[in-house]
């Protein structure tokens, strides 16, 4: 295990798939003062992927910024991390991944985007996030399987249901009456083959990163410059 290294993971990305790229000390997804609590015991590095949102009080600003100010580094993506890192960027968090990015320039603006369900003791998404709803309707749209009407009757229906209601059958069926019933149809078929997980894809570029850190290695690119206090 690398020493110093905690990730704070759940269901962004399997543990295997996540031990495979960083050989780390994985925990739950965090609450308020688990942060706090891996810095003042150690940790040099934080990969903060996962966070609690409604289940319990989410992860602090404050904890954040005083283990910065301890010197360690913390790197966010996918979920609560590309949050707290769209917000705390400036101040020496690191965001990875283009979840970050869409919160950091104002495209995504609410938590619930990618706020889901999850098994608490498997961990295993039970919901959709809406953060890979859009990419999904944004692949389809590009193959041409939809619609720019119906992509946009699907997007006002995913954003209309609660968080934990979000899968891509209660998408589809409460859109139907508002886009067209075979272009409905071609994209749950599509959602079910080629679904985009970018949650995923954005906590493994955010692990690259960490074991890079780790092995003091400078990044290939995938982080933005710092932004200007």
């Amino acid at each position: 295990m690398t020493h110093g290294v905690v990730v704070f993971l759940g269901p962004s990305c399997d543990r295997a798939t996540a031990r495979a790229i960083l050989d780390a000390d994985y925990r739950p997804p965090a609450k308020r003062g688990d942060i706090a609590e891996a810095a003042n015991t150690g940790a040099r590095i934080i990969g903060l992927i996962d966070g609690v949102f409604f289940q319990d009080c989410a992860v602090a600003h404050r904890e954040v910024l005083a283990a910065l100010r301890a010197g360690v580094q913390v790197v966010g993506a996918a979920s609560m991390g590309a949050l707290r890192a769209a917000e705390l960027d400036s101040l020496g968090m690191e965001g990875i991944g283009e979840i970050y990015r869409a919160y950091r320039e104002g495209r995504l603006v609410a938590d619930d985007e990618v706020a889901l369900l999850f098994d608490p003791e498997t961990l295993v998404p039970l919901s959709e996030p809406l953060v890979n709803i859009r990419a999904t309707l944004q692949r389809a749209l590009a193959c041409g399987v939809i619609g720019a009407e119906t992509a946009r009757a699907l997007l006002d229906a995913a954003r209309a249901l609660y968080f934990p209601d979000r899968t891509y059958d209660a998408v589809v069926e409460a859109a139907e009456g508002k886009a067209d019933p075979e272009e409905l149809a071609r994209f749950l078929a599509f959602a079910g083959e080629h679904a985009v997980d970018q949650k995923r894809e954005d906590a493994m570029l955010a692990l690259e990163r960490i074991r890079d850190l780790a092995e003091g290695i400078e990044p290939t690119g995938s982080m933005l410059p710092p932004r200007s206090p």
